[in-house]
């Protein structure tokens, strides 16, 4: 004989909506304290859960909640993320301009691309609205709605932040990572340049994505004289500045400084978050993997800045990763360099506790 959480999972496909919305409503708090209930019979509470993100905004609303959280489970990710006419669904309702849950499935397509074959969005197309001013390719429409997000101007109901975590996991794949760095077409604009001017926005989520995303990015070696460019993504602004604080250099190392560096604000603060602090830092470590890279950033005195950052940054992996740096920076470069730099960061990754865009997300 079925529970009464078994049969309240039952009403989730009841042809009557007022059903729905009750039954979704009060099985948000168990998607998180008793997932397994929705597992039952081949998982069909999910594959109906999956049917109703069409259903009336309210239920719609419940019905993605319990798909966020439930999410973290491998089989229903696998169920979730494989499931073709799902994710083209879930495309096509995000960049709808009034869609009131546009925020909720950011969320849910961040948690969907901790399954790798998520990477296919990148191929995939379909019709923009007008008022995105995007083009046929899914990829620059959500990096669009990313955009426009930020000041509320696409959809008052969202602000997209979570598709940073999106964009984050997504980087993790080298075709993802190629096209970031790709001026495009339709608006001949290269999608990181878009990214890199949320460094310092005052939304965490939106940072810590924007961070990782810069840092997986630079793990493409090729592309650094791009990113290195003031011409080209001239990404050393935009993540030296957040680690930057009100402290006063002298002059000598001042002016040596990239000039948007120079002459900071007595209420200047670094970033608050020393996990976003360490992202930064270990996007530099990247960028000093070639000779190149390490000249061009003692030319504008990143070393000094490195040096503050230790000093005033009472983190353990912040620490550990100006020391690093440092140790490139202040080398002598007639050694050869037997370490395979890039290695490095990997490894050191993989010791450091998982940052926040890598775990599920929870509504």
């Amino acid at each position: 004989m079925p529970t009464e959480l078994e049969e309240l999972v039952g009403f989730i496909a009841d042809p009557r909506p007022e059903i729905r919305v009750l039954s979704t409503e009060h099985l948000v708090p168990y998607s998180i304290s008793q997932p397994g209930i929705f597992k039952a019979d081949n998982l069909k509470p999910v594959k109906n859960l999956k049917l109703l993100i069409k259903d009336h905004p309210k239920i719609a609303e419940h019905v993605i909640s319990i798909l966020i959280n439930i999410s973290a489970d491998q089989d229903i990710l696998e169920s979730l993320a494989t499931d073709e006419k799902f994710l083209n669904e879930i495309l096509r309702q995000i960049i709808i301009p009034t869609e009131p849950n546009a925020n909720l499935l950011s969320m849910l397509l961040a948690n969907l691309s901790k399954w790798d074959s998520l990477k296919r969005i990148l191929s995939k197309k379909q019709q923009a609205p007008d008022e995105l001013k995007s083009n046929d390719m899914v990829m620059n429409q959500l990096v669009d709605l990313f955009v426009k997000g930020a000041d509320g101007t696409y959809n008052k109901n969202a602000d997209f932040d979570h598709l940073a975590y999106l964009f984050a996991d997504l980087t993790k794949h080298a075709e993802i990572r190629h096209y970031f760095i790709r001026k495009q077409e339709y608006d001949g604009i290269v999608p990181l340049t878009k990214l890199k001017v949320f460094t310092e926005y005052k939304s965490d989520v939106r940072r810590k994505g924007v961070a990782s995303t810069i840092k997986n990015v630079a793990f493409d070696v090729p592309s650094h004289p791009l990113f290195l460019s003031e011409d080209e993504i001239n990404i050393l602004p935009y993540i030296l500045l957040p680690i930057m604080g009100n402290e006063e250099y002298d002059e000598e190392e001042m002016m040596s400084m990239l000039p948007d560096l120079q002459l900071l604000p007595p209420d200047k603060q670094r970033d608050a978050d020393p996990n976003i602090i360490q992202t930064h830092v270990e996007t530099l470590l990247l960028l000093s993997s070639t000779r190149e890279g390490r000249d061009q950033m003692r030319e504008v005195s990143v070393y000094p800045i490195i040096r503050e950052t230790h000093l005033r940054v009472n983190d353990e992996g912040v620490r550990d990763a100006c020391d690093r740096l440092v140790q490139l920076l202040m080398r002598d470069e007639a050694d050869p360099d037997k370490v395979d730099r890039i290695k490095e960061i990997e490894d050191g990754d993989d010791d450091d506790n998982e940052d926040d865009e890598d775990q599920i997300i929870e509504v």
